[in-house]
């Protein structure tokens, strides 16, 4: 397989590009992330998301300890080359790592971030396997 698609992408200086995962049923904003040229090469190639994690410094199988894996059911870059959204199929319906649905839990209410959205699973029942 060839990797031209990968050169239209606009990386940035670090060699990455930010990634939304949103959800193929229902379009909800599940999480934000890095994607370098290994990770989307692999994503495309094995079907099921594959970050950067920067403050990991390697390449982040999503759900490889909570089990909350994204089937990409589509992957889109926008008119400018340098944004993805994967459409995604959310395994456990969790995205993120406090244990709900999204990453984008919060909202300003009177000049106050409010939490307005539950946690569906304590994140100690799904890392705390270390």
């Amino acid at each position: 397989m060839t990797d031209n698609w990968l050169d239209a992408i606009k990386w940035n200086a670090d060699g990455l590009v930010p990634v939304i995962a949103q959800d193929a049923a229902d379009g909800r904003v599940l999480m934000f992330a890095w994607m370098n040229r290994e990770a989307l090469q692999l994503s495309a190639d094995q079907g099921h998301a594959v970050y950067w994690s920067r403050s990991r410094g390697k390449l982040w199988h999503k759900g490889e300890e909570s089990g909350n894996t994204q089937l990409i059911r589509e992957i889109r870059l926008d008119c400018d080359n340098d944004v993805i959204i994967l459409q995604v199929e959310q395994k456990g319906g969790i995205a993120c790592h406090t244990g709900r649905r999204s990453c984008f839990f919060q909202r300003l209410e009177n000049e106050v971030w409010e939490t307005v959205e539950p946690v569906l699973k304590d994140p100690s029942e799904m890392y705390g396997k270390h």
